[in-house]
C-alpha cells in the first residue's frame, strides 16, 4: 500500500464522512434541538455546517485528484497534508475530552457508527500526517 493510494482513500472518507454528517444530524434531531435557539444562533450553526461539508468536499476531491503531488513531500503538500492532520487530530482530541456520546448511544448500529467514525478520524490524522512529516 503506497501513500498515495492511502491518501485517494483518505479522500473516499472525506466525502464519505459526508453522509455520517448527515445521519448524525438526524439522530441528534438538529431540526427540533435547533429550534430552542434564537434566529441568529439557529443560522450560525447551520453555516458553520455547511462550511464542514465544503472543507470535507475540498479535502476529499483533492485528496482524490491529486494523490500523487500530495504524496510527492514537496512544500504545499505537507503544508496541505500537515493542515489536514491536525484538523483530525484537534477533532478527536475534542471527541475523547469534550464530547459525551453515551446518552446518545442507544442501539448498536450508533454504537458501531460512533466507534467507526473514532477510527476513521484517526486513519485520516495518521495518513496525513505520514505526508505531511514523514519525508
Amino acid at each position: 500500500m503506497t501513500l498515495e493510494m492511502l491518501i485517494r482513500f483518505g479522500g473516499v472518507c472525506h466525502l464519505s464522512l459526508l453522509i455520517a454528517g448527515g445521519l448524525a444530524a438526524k439522530v441528534l434531531d438538529w431540526k427540533h434541538e435547533l429550534r430552542r435557539l434564537c434566529a441568529l444562533s439557529r443560522h450560525m450553526i447551520w453555516t458553520h455546517a455547511a462550511f464542514i461539508v465544503m472543507t470535507l468536499i475540498a479535502f476529499g476531491v483533492i485528496s482524490l485528484m491529486n494523490a500523487p503531488d500530495l504524496a510527492s513531500g514537496v512544500p504545499i503538500a505537507r503544508w496541505f497534508c500537515g493542515f489536514i492532520a491536525i484538523f483530525w487530530s484537534t477533532r478527536l482530541a475534542v471527541q475523547f475530552f469534550l464530547f459525551d456520546p453515551k446518552p446518545h448511544l442507544t442501539s448498536a448500529f450508533l454504537t458501531v457508527g460512533y466507534h467507526t467514525l473514532t477510527v476513521v478520524f484517526t486513519y485520516l490524522a495518521v495518513v496525513y500526517a505520514w505526508a505531511a512529516f514523514g519525508h
